[in-house]
């Protein structure tokens, strides 16, 4: 019962606040007395400018996903293949450490290495006879920088529910297997990647709806008036044009918008997997 009403009062009541996307809310009026303008806070639906936002953001989310998603349950499977137990704990410590890094850090690590004048990957580039890339001003690489430094970050992290869903398989299936003649290769394809099964397609539908989260915390740092044509996602969107200039009906109808998309995907998703799996979240 407890439950229950936490997620009404914390989950439920604050969609009340959604009105605003169809009033014209200013700040120091409250949500009540603010005047009702329909569907005039959608007009950005007719912009050009706000669908290559969402252009930005698929590009982004999908190539970020696409590559994140596979990596932990590549790392979790090839963790759980060394048998030296030092030197698992050793990996595993070393993976799990970026993900306590914050994205500022992130950046600034990535401005250190990738600098034109004196940055690592730049010097190393020179001698092997190339010429410096300006990575942080050069579109082409947004997206490539975002991707690796995600996975970087939060490979670790992440297999720490596959290790935890391969430590409950049962070992005598392993020994059943090496009966038979399975090597190790096999033995990881035909028991541990199909027990782990079930965990995989849970975590991918629940990562479904973040698709279109590119998230701030990641782009804004970030971004300069040189990548500004890629970098722009809906978050930072709806931060420059909606919340820092005060429009926060504008701000909440784009929320709205991004909202109803990550619920059809993940609608979709779960079709998908009951399909293909004969097994989703509902």
């Amino acid at each position: 019962m407890f439950g229950l009403v936490c997620l009404i009062l914390f989950n439920y009541i604050p969609m009340i606040g959604l009105q605003i996307a169809f009033r014209d809310f200013r700040p120091g009026n409250t949500i009540w007395n603010a005047a009702w303008v329909g569907l005039d806070n959608f007009w950005f639906l007719r912009d050009n400018e706000f669908w290559r936002v969402v252009k930005n953001t698929m590009l982004l989310t999908v190539s970020r996903f696409a590559v994140t998603f596979p990596a932990p349950i590549i790392l979790a499977l090839l963790i759980n293949e060394v048998r030296s137990v030092w030197f698992k704990r050793i990996v595993q410590s070393i993976t799990y450490i970026p993900h306590f890094i914050s994205w500022v850090v992130v950046v600034y690590m990535l401005n250190s290495f990738l600098s034109p004048y004196d940055g690592l990957i730049n010097e190393l580039i020179v001698k092997l006879g190339g010429s410096p890339i300006y990575f942080m001003g050069e579109n082409k690489w947004f997206v490539p920088m975002v991707v690796i430094a995600s996975v970087w970050k939060e490979v670790g992290w992440g297999t720490i529910i596959y290790l935890a869903a391969i430590t409950g398989i049962s070992q005598e299936m392993y020994e059943a297997a090496k009966l038979d003649g399975a090597g190790r290769w096999n033995q990881m394809r035909y028991i541990t990647l199909p027990s782990i099964r079930p965990t995989i397609v849970l975590l991918l539908i629940l990562g479904i709806p973040g698709i279109i989260n590119a998230g701030v915390d990641a782009v804004y740092p970030l971004m300069n008036n040189a990548n500004l044509e890629v970098s722009t996602v809906l978050d930072t969107y709806v931060l420059m044009n909606g919340l820092q200039q005060g429009r926060y009906s504008f701000a909440t109808a784009v929320g709205m918008v991004s909202s109803v998309i990550s619920f059809l995907l993940i609608v979709t998703a779960n079709k998908i997997a009951n399909a293909v799996n004969g097994e989703g979240l509902w």
